[in-house]
């Protein structure tokens, strides 16, 4: 029996046995040192736990009947239409409270250092919530398996990315292990298996959520619209209340459209039977008219609602970080109803303007990448017939965001029409990347990207709004690159007010002086413009309040008054119209009368 020598130059079995002893003495008596030199410097040595993805529970059809969503971080307004949308559709939901500051103390107790202002109020929010339902009784295995937790995610230069890890990493160190966190990607849908998914991502939850989205951006709009005018102070906040669960009734009873009939009968087991079903639920939500007719209703309460439209109150555009400008409590310093209790009008950002944003950059992209494939070369300049099948392919899929684009702002459009016409109509996206692009490049992915310095020039130069306040939380990267860039904005637009603050769980005092500071030099602006409007009416402010007594329809919400070019306040827009209306009726003023 022959044996096979050592290769040359490697040890021998004994001689690796006593390497190998040789070394794991060496450690031990590193690890004795190590250890006495810290006893001798009082350092407590503690076990490292690093945080692993937790391996998710799924949420499926089976669990629906007993397990309850939980959703929030839009406004009271979005979330309740939410609400009655997702019942619309069979499923237990409600929505968690507005965060406030004990949630944000929360968040920094149970979650990691460092994080966001957004991050921190938000899943801090969901820890209390969890908590409240201990504290009511509930073991934390009957949470984890009656609730869960449906919030957004992405990816770029944002923390936002993480707040799926932050959500878990806090719910494990709140106790509650085994709670499940839903994440839908901007880039994709529900990241669970779509056969036997508790949450269907399909057409019927597609429609119902736009629906409430549209719906909640156009009142909550036409509210901060009439509030800072109502006569009666808090009628807008009581009509609004009664409004949101009247519209909340009819989300709740419009069940998904479905083939019925003799259609359903000719078209059942065919290969038209899902495009029958299809072209029916896209027909019903641009023709049908159960929506339009609630909105109908709620038009009139709010037309009911008297306002003095001789206010001088200057108008605040509200920018920047998605839910730091969305928000309505601790989060962004309770930031609106400071602004209108300090005599402000406040225009709240929709949430339109970002879903446009995305179709918009999805455009951009797909002329960007036109033809490129990963890992292979553009064909050959001769190759004009695949030249062609690229410029189709590109042609097609930019096609298809158009239409929807198109869709979605006739939706849109449609909302405030049955609104009474008032709301704020969505601001062209290629007018947005015209205004932002030279100072922000477009194709700068994060946050908002270009679109908080394109509105603060849009806003601004067309005469929307006195002051822009760009809301964004503290050190939040995208919002602080915007803000950099607003310098050379601002040095090329010498008259715009615009104000950046950054949020956290303190400094309300602080972030409120600033914006009384800005806020008074829009208010002075604001006063010149109504008395330079007043005396171009050659009337006196009596006469036109007298006007608008003897008209009752000059004090509803909902009479449009239209604005005079390079006039931006409602009142000074008001006085010309009225002194217009006036002169129609050719009445004399009190000063020519005098001079006869």
């Amino acid at each position: 029996m022959s044996t096979v020598a050592p290769i040359q130059g490697t040890p021998a079995n004994g001689e690796l046995v006593q390497i190998l002893s040789t070394e794991a003495s060496i450690r031990q008596r590193l690890e004795e040192e190590r250890k006495r030199l810290q006893e001798e410097a009082g350092i407590e040595r503690r076990e490292i736990h690093h945080f692993h993805k937790p391996i998710e529970l799924p949420f499926t059809k089976l669990q629906r009947d007993h397990t309850t969503i939980l959703f929030g971080g839009l406004t009271w307004k979005h979330e309740r239409l939410v609400h009655g949308a997702l019942e619309s559709l069979g499923y237990r939901c409600e929505s968690v409270p507005v965060p406030n500051k004990k949630a944000f103390q929360l968040g920094k107790e149970y979650g990691n250092n460092g994080q966001c202002n957004p991050t921190y109020f938000t899943v801090g929010n969901l820890v209390q919530f969890v908590q409240d339902l201990e504290a009511k009784g509930l073991t934390k295995d009957e949470i984890c398996d009656r609730y869960v937790f449906f919030t957004a995610g992405a990816c770029g230069p944002c923390r936002f990315g993480m707040y799926e890890s932050e959500y878990r990493l806090a719910l494990r160190n709140a106790g509650f292990d085994k709670f499940r966190v839903l994440l839908f990607q901007q880039s994709g849908g529900l990241d669970q298996a779509e056969a036997e998914a508790g949450l269907e991502m399909n057409l019927d939850f597609f429609l119902a959520i736009l629906n409430a989205l549209n719906m909640g951006d156009i009142i909550n709009d036409v509210a901060y619209q009439i509030r800072p005018y109502e006569v009666n102070a808090g009628e807008t906040d009581r009509v609004l209340e009664d409004s949101m669960e009247l519209l909340h009734e009819v989300m709740r009873r419009q069940k998904p459209w479905t083939l019925r009939g003799r259609t359903a009968k000719l078209l059942k087991n065919t290969r038209f039977e899902g495009t029958g079903e299809y072209l029916g639920k896209f027909l019903h939500q641009l023709f049908g008219d159960e929506i339009v007719s609630a909105l109908r209703q709620v038009r009139e309460r709010f037309a009911a609602i008297p306002i003095d439209r001789t206010r001088v109150k200057p108008i605040v555009k509200i920018t920047g970080e998605f839910w730091a400008q969305t928000t309505e409590g601790d989060g962004n310093f309770n930031m609106f109803r400071f602004l209108e209790k300090e005599g402000a009008q406040v225009v709240v950002e929709p949430i339109g303007t970002w879903i446009c944003y995305l179709m918009h950059q999805v455009v951009q992209q797909c002329r960007d990448e036109k033809g490129l494939k990963q890992g292979a070369a553009l064909p050959p300049s001769w190759r004009l017939d695949k030249h062609l099948k690229i410029n189709l392919a590109m042609y097609k899929k930019i096609a298809q965001i158009k239409i929807a684009e198109q869709i979605f702002k006739r939706e849109y459009n449609k909302i405030i029409d049955a609104l009474g016409g008032t709301g704020h109509h969505l601001v062209d996206q290629y007018e947005l990347q015209r205004l932002g692009h030279p100072y922000y490049n477009s194709r700068a992915a994060g946050g908002e990207g270009h679109l908080e310095v394109a509105k603060n020039i849009y806003y601004s130069h067309k005469g929307l709004a006195h002051m822009v306040l760009a809301m964004k939380p503290f050190g939040c990267m995208p919002s602080t690159q915007s803000d950099g860039a607003q310098s050379a904005v601002m040095s090329h637009y010498k008259d715009m007010i615009f104000l950046p603050i950054e949020t956290s769980g303190e400094g309300d005092v602080n972030a409120h002086s600033r914006v009384q500071m800005a806020l008074g030099e829009a208010k002075a602006k604001t006063k010149l413009e109504f008395k330079a409007a007043l005396e171009a009416t050659g009337r006196t402010l009596e006469e036109i309040r007298a006007y608008v007594e003897e008209h009752p329809e000059l004090k509803s919400p909902m009479y449009k008054v239209p604005r005079t070019e390079g006039v931006v306040g409602v009142a000074a827009n008001f006085l010309r119209h009225v002194a217009q209306l006036m002169k129609a009726e050719h009445k004399p003023t009190e000063r020519a009368s005098a001079a006869a």
